[in-house]
């Protein structure tokens, strides 16, 4: 049986295969191959295997050798000139005013031929273009237009998830994507979400389209009823990727159930409700189950415990003196000595009853000293002679005319 080996290069779309011409590449080396446009550099991305006549590619083209150190360092010179030639290729294109968008710049590994790759809504007349470029860089000419597909693909860059983008990961020819891939998988209809570097229609919304069509087709549909153990519940959301379902009860309560849990009336979806096993229903596990408690028992009471006193009735609370404004009173609201306060307080005498005509008598206030040693006195309206230091003065209200009083 013939032997092949799938080589990747630049700028292809996906591996090509030739015949090893008695070579033995392995997977990853570098080789140098005949195509229709003449020798190019390669990578080996498939080892060599035989296959049938039937699976043998038409007009397959032979490896002339496997790369050496110097030919890899000649491929690197040429990389290294195609960066050179973007900038002219540019100004060039600048000059005639052409509509079009200059991407990249291949060498071929013979170094004679050179391919521009652009991107143009329309066909362009670029005669006078392939002039000057030839003109300018002594070599054949060669002008490729591709699509804003192949532009991400050949330019490469990040999407929306921060990978690679899936054309330069995984190559191979773009497969048509549709917005019904979208609306299957539940994603917004927003162009800016679901549209890639090109401006077209993420790649990837392709590779998961059979799977949520194939567990949609199995699911019961959303807000549809179901059947539990627990009563009526009502479809609220799909996982496909888990294949799981979540239910809502009607007092509220949400379960999740795989799919395989649940019984339908035909093998795929059913429109009439659907069953969930008993045996699929989430198990309630209590926080406090295997936790150990040992009953707490009351201390025993004495009757010299319970006459004893706390310290929390023992101890007295200070008790907070109001101190009157003016010198009056004979220094109260002065702190005491400790003298005083260690003598015990004298009962003092119980007041009579009021109503029975008879009026409390007023104590002599203690007489003030003066700094020469005598006691001024002002008589009163009883002609009962007080201490000037003793009188009182009252305390207007805030908000009382002082007349009211009166």
């Amino acid at each position: 049986m013939p032997t092949i080996v799938g080589v990747k290069l630049r700028n292809a779309a996906k591996p090509l295969f030739f015949d090893p011409n008695g070579t033995e590449p392995a997977e990853g080396d570098h080789v140098v191959v005949c195509t229709e446009r003449g020798a190019e550099f390669g990578e080996v991305v498939k080892g060599p295997r035989e296959v049938t006549e039937k699976e043998l590619p038409a007009d397959l083209k032979s490896v002339e050798r496997v790369a050496t150190e110097e030919d890899v360092r000649r491929a690197e010179e040429l990389r290294a000139k195609e960066r050179e030639v973007m900038p002219t290729y540019r100004k060039l294109v600048e000059k005639h005013r052409l509509d079009m968008k200059p991407i990249d710049v291949e060498y071929l590994f013979d170094g004679d031929k050179l391919v521009f790759y652009f991107v143009a809504e329309d066909r362009v007349d670029f005669r006078d273009l392939v002039r000057d470029l030839a003109a300018e860089f002594h070599a054949r000419i060669d002008m490729r237009q591709v699509g804003v597909r192949d532009e991400a693909r050949i330019v490469g860059g990040l999407g929306h998830c921060g990978e690679t983008l899936c054309c330069v990961r995984f190559g191979g020819e773009f497969q048509p994507v549709s917005i019904r891939m979208a609306k299957e998988q539940d994603l917004p209809l927003n162009p800016q979400k679901i549209s890639g570097s090109c401006g077209r229609l993420m790649c990837c919304l392709r590779y998961e389209y059979d799977a949520y069509k194939d567990f949609k087709g199995r699911a019961p549909k959303r807000n549809a009823i179901v059947e539990t153990p627990k009563g009526l519940a009502k479809v609220v959301e799909l996982n496909t990727p888990k294949e799981q379902i979540t239910l809502r009860l009607e007092d509220g309560e949400r379960l999740t159930v795989p799919l395989s849990g649940m019984d339908c009336a035909k093998g795929e979806g059913c429109t009439c409700p659907c069953r969930v096993k008993p045996e699929a229903l989430p198990e309630e596990h209590d926080p406090l189950a295997g936790m150990d408690f040992e009953p707490r028992t009351p201390r025993p009471t004495t009757a010299a415990s319970a006459e004893a006193p706390t310290p929390e009735t023992t101890a007295e609370a200070p008790k907070s003196r109001r101190r009157r404004r003016g010198g009056g009173g004979g220094g109260q609201g002065q702190p005491k000595d400790a003298a005083t306060e260690q003598q015990p307080k004298q009962k003092q005498a119980p007041k009579p009853a009021q109503g029975q005509g008879q009026r409390p008598p007023k104590q002599a206030p203690k007489p003030a000293a003066k700094a020469s040693g005598e006691a001024s006195t002002t008589p009163s309206a009883d002609g009962a002679a007080k201490p000037a230091g003793t009188r009182r003065r009252r305390r207007r209200r805030p908000g009382k005319p002082s007349g009211e009083g009166q």
